[in-house]
């Protein structure tokens, strides 16, 4: 909905709202880990998935957001003038016209932030001590250091955390690839 109001109507403060994404974008992961760390531990959310879900919305949020605004300012403006003109308020423009449009730029949103999650390594490693509530990169780290460093066995761990994003990414091949390439011909 935040791209949709960015990339598609004129919002006031549109261009500072779009700036502080950036900067949120420009922002390393490891400057941040240890004030998160003390903002989970303050919310008592340690040890918890919350402690991995949380942080991962937050940091992952402007990315989200740029990506489906430039999907929303690539839209013709043509479909939502037609869809006025038949009455729709803003409500039914965004839901009836623009989210089922949107499908390909949301699926590989999706995709890209199911990935990105499922390989995060540093965020459960810093807040999750139980290894079995840890993403399967951090699970992996617990594994490695648990039994030595056995390559063989590590390289059969990572090749099976490697295989779902493979998989997922073979089944929604067509709609990532649409997705990518949605912008790159004018006309």
């Amino acid at each position: 909905m935040a791209g949709f109001a960015l990339g598609h109507l004129r919002v006031p403060g549109n261009k500072a709202i779009l700036v502080l994404f950036l900067l949120g974008l420009t922002l390393p992961f490891e400057a941040v880990i240890t004030p998160i760390y003390y903002q989970i531990t303050d919310l008592g959310l340690l040890n918890t998935r919350w402690a991995i879900i949380l942080p991962l919305i937050g940091l992952y949020m402007p990315f989200a957001v740029y990506w489906m605004r430039t999907h929303f300012i690539n839209m013709p403006k043509e479909i939502s003038e037609a869809a006025r003109v038949d009455g729709s308020g803003l409500w039914q423009l965004f839901w009836r016209v623009h989210v089922p449009l949107a499908r390909p730029a949301m699926a590989s949103l999706a995709i890209l932030l199911s990935v990105w999650t499922w390989n995060q390594f540093l965020l459960p490693i810093v807040l999750v001590d139980d290894p079995t509530k840890r993403t399967m990169g951090g699970a992996l780290g617990a594994f490695q250091g648990q039994w030595g460093t056995d390559i063989p066995l590590l390289c059969a761990g990572s090749l099976l955390i490697l295989t779902p994003t493979i998989i997922i990414f073979m089944i929604f091949q067509r709609q990532f690839i649409s997705a990518l390439l949605q912008g790159s011909v004018k006309g």
